[in-house]
């Protein structure tokens, strides 16, 4: 293999993850608060929301995303005969899947906080939402950091199924590509942007606990 085409193909990879980013970040910036509110509602006194929220999370959790997706994308069809844009129902089949898991981590993590750090910030005169989100929320926070890294890192590699439903992104044009050439070098080329993608999360998630160091106690 040239390295002019080695460079094409860095290059055609590169416009792929594009996609792949988008997919990541958006589900992200989605998946983490509505994560934490899965978190709050599977902690709700009321029967009605807590059973609906853990069977929300047994599906999301039980089935695969890859017929998460399909289901999200065509079931509307089949059902109403409305279809609508493709990349739309891959974020919305990744976010929910993702808050599903980000909530039992968040859910976890709220349960570990000791009941005096809730009564601590009464006595502030600090209402229910408020001692939340400044006493417990950040000492949730440093706890499930190793927990939510593993799921950020996770989805990177999970952007790859969008092409199931026809979105190209950075896998699809690796795959195309290696049947082009009937070689496995594209792959292999994916396979390191991946790689160096998560290396770099990895480094960052472990600055970001380090800085939070404080909350340990």
């Amino acid at each position: 293999m040239n390295i002019a085409y080695l460079l094409k193909l860095i290059k055609m990879l590169l416009e792929g993850f594009g996609t792949s980013f988008k997919i990541f970040s958006i589900t992200l910036i989605v998946s983490i608060p509505l994560g934490i509110f899965v978190s709050i509602l599977a902690s709700s006194k009321n029967k009605v929301i807590y059973i609906f929220i853990k069977i929300y999370i047994l599906i999301m959790r039980g089935t695969p995303l890859l017929l998460q997706i399909i289901c999200i994308y065509f079931a509307p069809y089949y059902l109403f005969k409305v279809s609508y844009d493709r990349f739309i129902a891959v974020i919305i089949a990744f976010s929910l899947n993702y808050s599903a898991y980000l909530g039992e981590i968040f859910r976890g993590g709220i349960a570990s906080i000791p009941i005096g750090q809730w009564e601590a910030g009464y006595t502030l005169g600090f209402n229910k939402l408020k001692t939340f989100l400044i006493i417990i929320l950040p000492q949730v926070i440093k706890k499930v950091i190793p927990a939510i890294s593993n799921e950020v890192i996770t989805l990177v590699r999970d952007t790859s199924l969008a092409q199931v439903i026809g979105i190209t992104e950075l896998f699809s044009i690796a795959q195309k590509q290696a049947n082009f050439k009937f070689s496995i070098i594209p792959l292999l080329v994916a396979g390191l942007i991946y790689l160096i993608i998560s290396s770099l999360l990895t480094l960052i998630f472990k600055k970001f606990e380090d800085r939070l160091n404080y909350y340990r106690g």
